[in-house]
This record gives C-alpha cells, sequence and structure tokens, in this order.
C-alpha cells in the first residue's frame, strides 16, 4: 500500500503515519455561502450539514486515528463570522479522533479559538509523510518526506466531449518532487513525491490545469512537480496533466 491513497470518489485520502493513519482532506473553506453572497452577490442555502456529514461518512468508512485538514479549513481571511466559526466549531467537536490542521492563507489567527493541534503554515512532517498547505515555501522537515501532501491549488481540469459540450472536474495531481524548484528558496535535497489535493469544498473554484493562461497558485508549481499526472476522484488516470 502506498503511504497515502486517495478514496475513490471522494476528494479525500487515507495517510500511512507509521504508527497510525489519518484522514486527509484539503480546503474545507467552511462558511463560503456567505463569502459568496457578500463579495460576489451569489444567493447558496449553506451547506454545512451536508459538508458535515460527508466528513462523517469519511471517517465512518476509514476509521483513522488522526484527522488532518491541509489548511483552508476557514473561508475568512479575517476573524469569522458567526456561521461560519460554528460550523466548524460543530464539525470538531464530533470528531473523536486527534484533529490536525495544517495552517492555510485563509485560516487567520484561528489557533486563538479553535480546540486542535494547528501546525505553522510552512506545515508538519508526520511518519514519512509532509503535509503544507501550499500557499508559501514547505519547510525543509516537510520536504524530506517520502511524499509530500499540498492543497491550496483547488486543481481542475475542463473535459469537453465529441459535441462540444464541457464539464469541470476536480482532479489529484502527482508526480515527483523536484529538488531544483526548491533550492533557492529551502536547499537541501529531496526525491520524494508531491501530491496536490483536490479541494474539498467544490464552491471554491479551482486552478484548471488543462487551460492556457490559467496559472498555477502556488509559488513552487508548476515547476515543483516532476512528470506530473492527473487523476480524476473516481481514480480515472489522464495522463500528464500538461498534455491533457
Amino acid at each position: 500500500m502506498a503511504l497515502v491513497e486517495p478514496i475513490p470518489d471522494d476528494p479525500a485520502a487515507i495517510a500511512d503515519l507509521g504508527d497510525e493513519t489519518a484522514l486527509v482532506v484539503a480546503d474545507f473553506h467552511a462558511g463560503i455561502e456567505d463569502h459568496l453572497r457578500h463579495e460576489q452577490g451569489i444567493n447558496l442555502d449553506s451547506r454545512a450539514g451536508k459538508r458535515r456529514e460527508q466528513m462523517y461518512a469519511l471517517i465512518d468508512r476509514t476509521d483513522p486515528d488522526r484527522v488532518v485538514f491541509l489548511g483552508d479549513l476557514m473561508q475568512s481571511i479575517a476573524g469569522p463570522g458567526g456561521a461560519e466559526r460554528g460550523e466548524i466549531e460543530v464539525l470538531l467537536e464530533s470528531i473523536d479522533v486527534p484533529v490536525t490542521l495544517v495552517k492555510g492563507n485563509h485560516d487567520g489567527d484561528i489557533e486563538s479559538w479553535i480546540d486542535c493541534e494547528v501546525t505553522p503554515g510552512d506545515g508538519v512532517r508526520l511518519g514519512n509523510v509532509g503535509f503544507a498547505h501550499g500557499h508559501t515555501w514547505p519547510s525543509r522537515d516537510v520536504l524530506s518526506a517520502d511524499v509530500v501532501c499540498v492543497g491550496h491549488e483547488h486543481p481542475c481540469v475542463r473535459l469537453e466531449d465529441s459535441v462540444g459540450g464541457s464539464r469541470v472536474e476536480r482532479i489529484w495531481l502527482r508526480g515527483g518532487l523536484d529538488s531544483e524548484a526548491f533550492e533557492e528558496k529551502v536547499g537541501g535535497e529531496f526525491d520524494g513525491e508531491l501530491i496536490v489535493f483536490p479541494a474539498f469544498n467544490d464552491l471554491t473554484g479551482g486552478t484548471w490545469v488543462n487551460i492556457e493562461g490559467q496559472g498555477f497558485l502556488a509559488p513552487f508549481l508548476p515547476e515543483g512537480l516532476a512528470n506530473g499526472e492527473a487523476y480524476l476522484l473516481d481514480g480515472a488516470r489522464l495522463g500528464r496533466y500538461d498534455t491533457i
């Protein structure tokens, strides 16, 4: 079994940390509906309950020893509103295993009120797996792991059919970790695998990796991903992401 295995049909993975297993999800973005309403004038009913139920189902299905949120548990970069904070507090109160939040760029000062472990922005290594959100450079300790997991990018692909119709699908990106891309900022020699997680929240939008002119968000992408391949949530391999 690989150290990090995506869960078929879900934007989540199981990670083997040596002495425990972790359920890993990226970019939960609690309270995004309020953001869309106030910032973009898009009115949507709250999907907080649906997000919680999806998390509970994943926990029941995988029986992990730990849950790792790979950054951006919050949507508000500043202090969260009541609904957003309430969504996070209810969610965490209902998870009966330890929770680690790898701090992302949307998570503000969440460590001042959240009831779980919060790592620095450059990530944390647990066993042979490194975790970082991806908005900034991961630490050398994270990059030295056998597998490095990041979020932030919300990778997507636009697929077209034979009659001109199209749809956008969330994807995984997997490839080698190109040490040269990190040499100037971090230093060191790294030869692990890099996995870019899809966003858990399907309202976030993302980087369409097969559309010309779409730039990556992470400062180390795409250079840090060697021979990167794309996979749909159902596990279908699409091949090299830059040739789709």
